[in-house]
């Protein structure tokens, strides 16, 4: 059965993005960009909500631009080849290897963890993480602690009074001070 992963950077206090909805502070070193797209080489498919999708559409087109490096226009073709299933309730259609999701999260996951595939069911976007982690559906966390504080914001695990034991599975630190952390969920 495809795990279900959940890859995101976030502040040292637990923030996907700032309360002023900024996350410029993610962006990575070059060896940290290496990294995620490692990562993004072990996904089959990426489910992501709206604002992720409209975030991610840079990435379509990005590596027709000659003024961009290897590893950005690798990540550029790597995403653009990437399945994706788009959670929205105002799109109407969505572009390049997406579809809109035909019903909820759970019974897309469910349906995808059926079908045969390689690679993980990768989540994005920390208002479908949420979701994902209440619905208890991820098997592995991958979380890039940024260190920076931001006081608020949207935060990348739920609030709820759940209670997930994890297993460390991997770690390291980038030259960024960026450390990775790699934990699966223990079942």
């Amino acid at each position: 059965m495809r795990s279900v992963t959940c890859s995101m950077g976030i502040s040292l206090d637990g923030y996907v993005v700032g309360p002023d909805g900024e996350f410029g502070w993610t962006a990575p070193d070059e060896e940290l960009f290496r990294f995620v797209t490692e990562e993004i080489r072990q996904a089959g498919v990426h489910l992501l909500g709206r604002r992720l999708y409209e975030t991610m559409l840079y990435w379509e087109t990005a590596d027709r631009n000659p003024a961009l490096g290897f590893s950005t226009t690798e990540w550029a073709a790597l995403w653009r080849a990437l399945p994706k299933v788009v959670f929205s309730t105002t799109l109407a259609r969505v572009r390049g290897n997406a579809r809109l999701a035909a019903g909820g999260l759970v019974e897309e996951i469910e349906r995808l963890r059926a079908e045969p595939g390689d690679g993980d069911i990768a989540i994005g976007g920390p208002t479908l993480a949420v979701q994902a982690a209440e619905a208890g559906l991820i098997d592995e966390y991958r979380v890039r602690v940024h260190p920076v504080l931001v006081g608020g914001g949207l935060p990348f695990f739920p609030r709820g009074e759940r209670r997930v034991d994890l297993d460390l599975v991997e770690s390291r630190t980038f030259p960024s001070r960026v450390i990775g952390l790699r934990y699966r969920v223990r079942r």
